[in-house]
């Protein structure tokens, strides 16, 4: 493995602090949460944000970020989505394609393409990520893992089909023994999640994160709402106290033909802070920072975590076939945290 400047403890060690970090502690039995009168109640009292929070909204587009250390991961990683620490473990969700989708002319059966074939994998590694374990996820044409987030017990994945308005499985892995439960199934493409560590409601994005849904522990609908907000499509989200969740994406824009003609397209990076409470974005900003395949950071796999005035990025931008391979980047700015 190679790590820049800061050396491979330093990286690995500051890595597992800021992936556990952006959350409270949940108790073992957190997804035994209902919505009872009183989790309701609870659900509608605020509370001070917590450090990531106060320390977001202080990230404008004159933030200093700078890279302070990458990863490399040893092992085939395919196109890699989500990622989070939890248990001792990096867990990294990734889609193995093993037949792309092909656009249909015009929509059949309500899809826009073919389903395609591939594997869905969630890779559980060490603290210096080595490869400990890969559990495959799916069932059919449900085979792409999306955005992942744990509560401290769990760590909850969606699977969906590659393709807009079709289909998905929310699975849970226990921390504890690695072991996957099936929870619910979703009419539509879902392709994030976020766990709410008050309510122990999950949080779901669909195609393009242009629509939301919220469900209790056993699949049943609770809410749903559009994405008010269009600067970019969020691919990976994580849970912040309170009562809040951050995103980062990325939108493709076309370029002019000076800039490399119609077929190329620039990547516009970014993150946003979403209150759980009102869905609305409460502070959104790009970023421009590139990997080492020319990606920008926010493409894919991403958390952040803060202490004091400094705030550290993790990213995994890369998939396993271009530039050096995956590689977890760190990024850290300092900030004037907000209250």
């Amino acid at each position: 493995m190679k790590i820049m400047a800061t050396g491979r403890i330093a990286a690995t060690a500051a890595l597992s602090a800021c992936l556990a970090a952006g959350g409270v502690a949940v108790a073992a039995d957190s997804n035994r949460h209902t919505d009872s009168p009183a989790t309701s109640a609870v659900a509608r009292t605020s509370r001070p944000d917590g450090a990531l929070a106060r320390a977001f909204e202080a990230v404008d587009r004159n933030t200093a970020w700078q890279l302070t250390g990458k990863l490399k991961l040893d092992f085939t990683t395919y196109h890699t989505e989500g990622m989070v620490r939890a248990g001792g473990h990096i867990f990294l969700s990734a889609v193995q394609i093993i037949e792309p989708t092909v656009k249909y002319p015009t929509p059949v059966g309500g899809y826009d393409r073919t389903p395609g074939r591939g594997i869905g994998h969630v890779f559980v590694m060490d603290e210096d990520g080595h490869l400990q374990r890969d559990i495959v996820l799916g069932e059919g044409d449900m085979y792409h893992p999306g955005g992942i987030d744990s509560d401290g017990s769990s760590v909850w994945v969606p699977v969906a089909q590659y393709r807009p308005n079709s289909s998905a499985i929310i699975y849970r892995i226990d921390l504890k023994t690695l072991a996957v439960h099936k929870e619910f199934e979703v009419k539509d493409h879902i392709g994030g999640i976020v766990r709410d560590k008050v309510t122990g409601h999950l949080i779901g994005n669909n195609w393009g994160s242009r629509h939301f849904y919220e469900w209790n522990a056993r699949g049943r609908l609770v809410a749903e709402w559009d994405n008010p907000d269009y600067f970019v499509d969020y691919q990976d989200c994580q849970y912040v106290p309170d009562r809040k969740m951050l995103c980062g994406g990325v939108t493709n824009l076309p370029q002019t033909t000076a800039a490399g003609g119609t077929s190329a397209v620039y990547e516009l990076g970014g993150m946003a802070l979403i209150d759980l409470r009102t869905h609305q974005v409460v502070r959104d900003v790009p970023f421009q920072q590139w990997s080492t395949a020319g990606h920008v950071a926010t493409r894919n796999p991403l958390k952040l975590s803060a202490d004091g005035d400094r705030i550290t990025m993790w990213a995994a931008p890369d998939n396993g076939d271009e530039g050096n391979g995956t590689e977890i980047l760190t990024y850290q700015a300092t900030v004037t945290p907000v209250g």
